[in-house]
C-alpha cells in the first residue's frame, strides 16, 4: 500500500483560468494565454523569476469555514455534513507557476508585416482530486455498521505534476483585422503521480460463525514517475536531481499553443486560444502500481474500522494500509507511458469605446488613438479527468493614465457565482509592475472563500515609437 501513501502525499498538494490577464494587452504575460494576442509595444524582457509568479487553489462543495467556524455547533456534526453532502464531481485544485525567463521582440520582415517572437522558460505545478464520497463515508463510519451496503471505490481520480516548459512563439498581425499566432513548448517532467478510470466495490456481509465477509471487487491503478530519487537520498543530492529536470532532464514531451484575434470593425474584438495540445511520454524512473483482483475475506474485525476519538488521520490510514498489506499483492511494473496534457480554451468577445478627447480643439488625440474602455464576456474550459473545468466571465477594462490600466471581472465557475477579481498594471518609465486577485468579496473572511487566486510580475517594456 506504499503507492496509497504517495497518492495522499500528492493531494495534499491544485483551477487554472486565468480571466484577469487574459486579453490584458498591455502585460506582455498574456501572449502565453494567447498567442495571437494583439502587442502594442516592441519588444520585453521579464524580470528573472519575478515576471509572472501565479497561485491557484480552490475547492467545491465546502470551505474551510464549514467545518472549521466557531459558531457552536459540534465539530461531528459539521464533518457529518460534510461527508453526506459530497457530490461525485467535488474536487480540489491546485495550480502554481514561475516564470525562470521570459523575453519577446518585433522582427521586421521584408513584406513590412512585422512578426513579433517570444521566448522563455516556466516552471509550473498542476494536481487535480476528486473527493470520493464512499471512501470518506467509510472512513467516517467505517464498514461495521454498513452491512450489505456496496461502497464504490471507482471515484478516486487524483492527476499531479510539477514540470518545467520552454517556448517559442510567433505572433504576425495578417491584415489590419487578423492577428495569428503559434507557441511550441517542450515539456520536461519533474515528478509526476495519476490514478484514473478506476474501477470497483466494496461490500461487507455476514459470514459464518459471527464473522464478516469482506468482498473486493477492484480495478485500480496508480502511474508514477519520477520519485525515487526522494528515497535514500539527502538533501543536496534532490537539489541537484531537480535542477537536472528543470534543464530538460526529465521525462519529455512537446506541445502547442495555437490563438488569433480577429477585429470585424475598430470597435469589436473576438479571439481565442487552444493551450497544451501536446503529450509528455514518461519512460524514466517509472513505476506502474496496479491492483486487479476479486477477492472474499473473512475475519472478526473490520478492515474499515469507525474513527476512534483521538485517532490521527494517520494513525488511521496506518491501520488500514496493515490490513490491505496483508489482504492484497500489488503488481508493480516500469513500464513507459504517455499523457495527453490538459488541453485549455479560451474565449472573448469585446467591445471598446472611448477615444482620447483633447479639451483644447475638442478633436482626437493622434498621438494616442486607442480606446480606453474595453467591455465584454469571456469563456474558459480545461479538460480534466471526467468532466470539463468551467468559468464565464464578464470584464471591463480602463486606461486610468498613461502607464496605469485597470480590469476588473466577475466571474461565474465551478467553484462560485459571486467571484469578483481587479487587476492593476502600472508603470515608471519602461519598468512594468502588475498585480492581480480573484475573490476579493472573501477576504474579509479566507475561510469562507473556496477558492484564491494571486498574479504579480515585473517587465522591462520597449514601447513603440508612437507611445
Amino acid at each position: 500500500m506504499k503507492w496509497l501513501l504517495i497518492l495522499g502525499v500528492f493531494t495534499t498538494l491544485q483551477a487554472q483560468n486565468k480571466q484577469l490577464l487574459y486579453g490584458f494587452k498591455d502585460i506582455p504575460q498574456q501572449i502565453l494565454l494567447n498567442p495571437g494576442a494583439q502587442i502594442d509595444y516592441r519588444g520585453f524582457i521579464g524580470v528573472p523569476l519575478l515576471s509572472q509568479i501565479h497561485f491557484n487553489a480552490g475547492l467545491t462543495g465546502f470551505s474551510a469555514f464549514d467545518l472549521f467556524a466557531n459558531d457552536g455547533k459540534d465539530f461531528n456534526q459539521k464533518l457529518s455534513a460534510i461527508v453526506y453532502n459530497m457530490d461525485a464531481k467535488d474536487f480540489f485544485g491546485f495550480n502554481q507557476q514561475l516564470d525562470i525567463f521570459s523575453a519577446g521582440f518585433t522582427l521586421k520582415t521584408p513584406s513590412e508585416k512585422p512578426i513579433f517572437i517570444s521566448f522563455g522558460m516556466y516552471q509550473e505545478s498542476d494536481a487535480f482530486f476528486y473527493f470520493p464520497k464512499d471512501y470518506a463515508v467509510l472512513a467516517y463510519e467505517g464498514n461495521h455498521n454498513n452491512l450489505n451496503r456496496r461502497f464504490n471505490l471507482g471515484d478516486l481520480s487524483v492527476n499531479a505534476e510539477v514540470l518545467s516548459v520552454f517556448h517559442v512563439g510567433i505572433n504576425k498581425k495578417i491584415n489590419p483585422k487578423l492577428t495569428l499566432g503559434l507557441r511550441g513548448k517542450l515539456y520536461s517532467s519533474i515528478v509526476q503521480a495519476s490514478s484514473t478510470m478506476n474501477s470497483g466495490s466494496f461490500t461487507t456481509v455476514e459470514g459464518a460463525n459471527n464473522s464478516l465477509k469482506h468482498i473486493f471487487d477492484l480495478d485500480m491503478s496508480l502511474q508514477i514517475s519520477g520519485l525515487s530519487f526522494l528515497e535514500n537520498s539527502n538533501s543536496t543530492n534532490e537539489v541537484d536531481v531537480i535542477k537536472k529536470r528543470l534543464l530538460l532532464g526529465g521525462n519529455l514531451g512537446v506541445g502547442i499553443d495555437l490563438g488569433f484575434t480577429y477585429e470585424p470593425a475598430p470597435e469589436w474584438t473576438v479571439d481565442a486560444s487552444l493551450q497544451d495540445v501536446g503529450f509528455i511520454n514518461y519512460s524514466k524512473d517509472v513505476k506502474n502500481y496496479i491492483l486487479n483482483n476479486y477477492l472474499e475475506y473473512e475475519g472478526i474485525q473490520p478492515v474499515f474500522p469507525e474513527v476512534v476519538s483521538g485517532q490521527t488521520a494517520q494513525e488511521y490510514w496506518d491501520e488500514v494500509k496493515n490490513e490491505f498489506e496483508d489482504l492484497f499483492e500489488i503488481d508493480s511494473t516500469s513500464t513507459s507511458y504517455t499523457k495527453w496534457r490538459p488541453i485549455r480554451l479560451n474565449s472573448s468577445v469585446g467591445y471598446n469605446f472611448g477615444k482620447k478627447i483633447l479639451k483644447e480643439c475638442n478633436c482626437l488625440d493622434k498621438s494616442d488613438p486607442t480606446f480606453k474602455n474595453r467591455v465584454g464576456v469571456h469563456m474558459f474550459a480545461m479538460k480534466r479527468p471526467n468532466h470539463l473545468q468551467w468559468a464565464l466571465s464578464a470584464f471591463y477594462y480602463r486606461k486610468l493614465l498613461k502607464g496605469l490600466q485597470i480590469k476588473a471581472t466577475y466571474t461565474v465557475d465551478t467553484y462560485s457565482f459571486k467571484n469578483v477579481g481587479l487587476g492593476v498594471s502600472t508603470a515608471l518609465g519602461p519598468v512594468q509592475f502588475y498585480v492581480m486577485a480573484d475573490n476579493l468579496l472573501d477576504y474579509q473572511n479566507l475561510a469562507k472563500s473556496q477558492s484564491v487566486s494571486l498574479q504579480l510580475g515585473f517587465n522591462y517594456i520597449f514601447k513603440n515609437n508612437e507611445n
